[in-house]
Order: structure tokens, then sequence, then C-alpha cells
């Protein structure tokens, strides 16, 4: 298991009670978002909805950029993004992501030994 799932869902009821919450893309999200696009994503962002996508899938963030009209809705993994300190869940989240990362990366350490 990748996550633990009582601190994953306990979190990602806490960061649902909080929507819309204010959030930053990572510089290797917006690159990736803008090679799809011809629109320039701003870092700053908001939350709308969240949930979580199983082990394989992880926290999963919807995300408004605030452009208008748009039909395109952008999910990613909440490990793609930064948030202020300000917010009272930030450390929670970091400490999500730091774990998520770690645990992705001892298993892709344990398939390449294969």
């Amino acid at each position: 298991m990748i996550d633990d799932i009582g601190k994953t869902m306990a979190l990602t009821a806490k960061v649902q009670a909080a929507l819309p919450m204010a959030a930053f893309a990572t510089d290797h999200l917006r690159s990736a978002l803008q090679q799809q696009s011809d629109k320039v994503f701003p870092r700053a962002c908001s939350i709308t909805e969240i949930r979580y996508m199983n082990d394989e899938g992880g926290i999963a963030c919807h995300l408004d950029f605030g452009f208008s009209g748009t039909q395109n809705v952008y999910v990613v993994s909440i490990t793609h993004l930064r948030f202020g300190r300000g917010n009272p869940l930030r450390r929670e989240i970091e400490a999500y992501c730091k774990h998520r990362i770690k645990q992705l990366k001892k298993l892709d350490r344990g398939r390449a030994s294969i």
C-alpha cells in the first residue's frame, strides 16, 4: 500500500470541508499544462473539488485557474500543488505528499530490480 487509508481519508475530508482552497501550481505542472494549451497558466489556482482515486491515484484535485468560458477540466494530483503558509492544512498536506512520493519511489526501485 502506498497510502495510509485512514489518514488519507481524514485529510481528504478536511480538505473537502475547506473548499474552495487556494493553491499554487508547481512549475512542472504549469509547463505540462501549457504544452497542451495556448493559454498561459498562472501560478495561483483554486481547488474546487477533491477526490481520492484509490492507492494508485492518490488525492486528485479539480483546479480552477480563473479562465472564463473554458470547457476544460484540470484534474491533478495534490503532489503537484503547493500551499501558502496561512493554510491551516499545509503541513498535513505536505506530510501526505512527502510520504506518497517516498512510497512511489520505493515501489519504482523495487520494480527496477526485478
